[in-house]
């Protein structure tokens, strides 16, 4: 099912192999894409491509993958949900304890946001004091239903579904990680597929290519799925032990740890 001003392209028919999916999140379905990428021991090829996806197609997109990536925050950063709780119950211990830049900044950014930060210099936006709550209100309710379904739903990355950040994935593969958003960004955008497509020179974007050509969404889906095939083939870096179970809470973002050529088919 797609909503009535979806934008879709299909790419060469379905090779049989391993399938994965990506799919930039946006608070409502008209700047949503997702992105099928059928893998096989030759190729990898761009299946399907939408944009302006609504819950039942992305649900339909994720319960078909065998990885899928989704851009957007799996969680709230676990000392702002102490924190709200403990103000709706009018019991905030130390009002001045998150006084100031560095007691919001304790509020707003996830144990892997700072992580993030620390290996790629990218700064993730906070889900706790920026508009990507909204995104993260819609996944929430997404990742809740795939449960319900039976899919298995770990929000460290573990189980059917991965958090990923497209910009740190581009800047870990060594390729431009800025400036291609936007309209007013489109000849960017463009060089942006540019160097992905000379740096994977294996993967096949066929009649979807345009598509990314025009909207970045679209562009950060295949990154989206490009990234779930790391996860998969165990191409990212490794959860830290010590954050194993905020992560269960909170998300984690998988940050390739190879050169994109590595998902070489």
């Amino acid at each position: 099912m797609a909503g009535k001003d979806v934008v879709q392209v299909a790419g060469p028919p379905s090779i049989g192999g391993v399938l994965t999916v990506g799919v930039d999140l946006a608070a409502e379905p008209a700047k949503t894409a997702v992105a099928w990428i059928d893998w096989s021991p030759e190729a990898a090829s761009v299946r399907r491509l939408t944009l302006g996806s609504d819950d039942a197609l992305v649900l339909e997109a994720l319960r078909e993958a065998d990885k899928a990536g989704i851009d957007c925050p799996f969680g709230w950063p676990g000392p702002f949900v102490d924190f709200v709780t403990a103000h709706k119950n009018g019991d905030v211990a130390d009002p001045h304890e998150f006084a100031g830049r560095e007691g919001r900044r304790r509020l707003a950014l996830r144990t892997t946001d700072l992580f993030t930060y620390d290996r790629t210099g990218l700064m993730p936006l906070s889900v706790a004091a920026d508009r990507i709550g909204h995104t993260a209100m819609r996944c929430a309710g997404l990742l809740a239903q795939l449960a319900r379904d039976g899919q298995s739903v770990d929000r460290s990355g573990a189980g059917a579904v991965v958090e990923v950040y497209p910009a740190a994935s581009l800047k870990r593969w060594g390729l431009p990680s800025r400036g291609y958003k936007r309209a007013r960004n489109v000849d960017s955008l463009g060089a942006s597929v540019d160097a992905l497509l000379a740096a994977a020179p294996w993967l096949s974007l066929g009649n979807c290519e345009n598509l990314c050509r025009r909207s970045d969404d679209a562009f950060d889906a295949v990154v989206a799925a490009m990234t779930a095939r790391a996860v998969s083939q165990g191409l990212v870096e490794p959860l830290p032990d010590e954050h194993a179970s905020v992560a269960r809470s909170e998300g984690w973002i998988a940050l390739p740890a190879t050169s994109v050529d590595a998902l070489r088919p």
